[in-house]
């Protein structure tokens, strides 16, 4: 019953789309070894590059798209291993938060890890970064991605964290310069394909998720430095978890933050919403992966 609760469900949302859509999710996804930043273009050659160079290159996003192929990551002389795979949106959305050298960034849900890798080059040679997961298993995770990809003398710049995410808004006012949040979402191309997941979907689910991710937002907030940027992502093709969540909080706080446009040709296949971008596998291949780049104008304690 619960299969046919979620089909109707999703078939309301997005009409004659859906059963395309569906079918696209049960597909294999389209994702992208991304080079490692640490590595010299020698060294990241060493292994995989003659099985990639007749994938697609983007420079932009630093990797090639796969399609369905299938790469193992070697390690190189410096012990470091040569590529991540992960969707490309994720990429776009963790390259869409602009950090700069010397910023305090806040991964706030960082396992698996590789938006927190992109994260960590993007600071180069000064700067710090929370990578933050509640869940033990998960920042286990995230530490063996960490010590695989980066060198050791980076990760001296590196804090793995196990916070409640809403505690940064408490615990850290207007601390960071730049914050990631890829929140806890319905990740419905993981519940198709997961028998316990689609038996146990409801609903009711889509409606608790809305209230934890505009609690770990309204906490993002909070923790963000005036004339600093955040980005909100989420896997969920649901409105309500997307601009739903980002639309609550611009209504709440809307004196004090604002909708940041991104570009989005770095990465095509965008679909524009009311406050963000969408990719959806039916029209781009990979995904789904909402994001939302928020700027903050001024100080809320003031």
């Amino acid at each position: 019953m619960s299969h046919d609760q979620f089909q109707e469900f999703y078939l309301e949302l997005f009409k004659e789309r859906w059963p395309i859509l569906n079918q696209a999710l049960l597909k294999g996804e389209t994702q992208m070894a991304r080079r490692n930043g640490w590595l010299t273009e020698q060294q990241s050659q060493q292994q995989d590059f003659h099985q990639l160079s007749s994938e697609k290159w983007n420079s932009l996003l630093e990797g090639f798209f796969l399609d369905e192929k299938k790469i193992v990551p070697h390690r190189v002389e410096s012990d470091l291993l040569d590529f991540y795979v992960m969707d490309p949106a994720s990429i776009f959305a963790a390259k869409a938060l602009q950090v700069e050298d010397g910023h305090r960034v806040l991964d706030m849900c960082a396992a698996p890890g590789g938006k927190s890798l992109i994260l960590i080059e993007m600071l180069k040679t000064s700067g710090e970064i929370i990578c933050n997961d509640v869940s033990t298993d998960r920042r286990e995770r995230l530490k063996k991605v960490i010590q695989n990809y980066v060198p050791r003398q980076i990760r001296s710049r590196v804090w793995i964290k196990g916070q409640d995410g809403v505690q940064y808004g408490l615990r850290e006012p207007e601390s960071f310069n730049r914050i990631l949040l890829d929140v806890p979402c319905s990740g419905e191309r993981h519940v198709l394909s997961d028998p316990k997941a689609i038996k146990d979907w409801s609903p009711k689910r889509p409606k608790g998720l809305e209230q934890r991710q505009y609690a770990l937002l309204s906490a993002a907030f909070l923790a963000l430095k005036p004339e600093s940027l955040m980005v909100y992502s989420t896997c969920s093709l649901n409105p309500k978890e997307n601009d739903g969540v980002v639309g609550r909080l611009l209504e709440k706080r809307g004196d004090f933050v604002e909708v940041d446009e991104i570009n989005s040709d770095s990465l095509s296949g965008a679909e524009k919403t009311k406050f963000g971008l969408i990719y959806l596998p039916d029209r781009c291949g990979f995904g789904p992966l909402y994001v939302s780049r928020l700027f903050k104008r001024n100080s809320f304690r003031s």
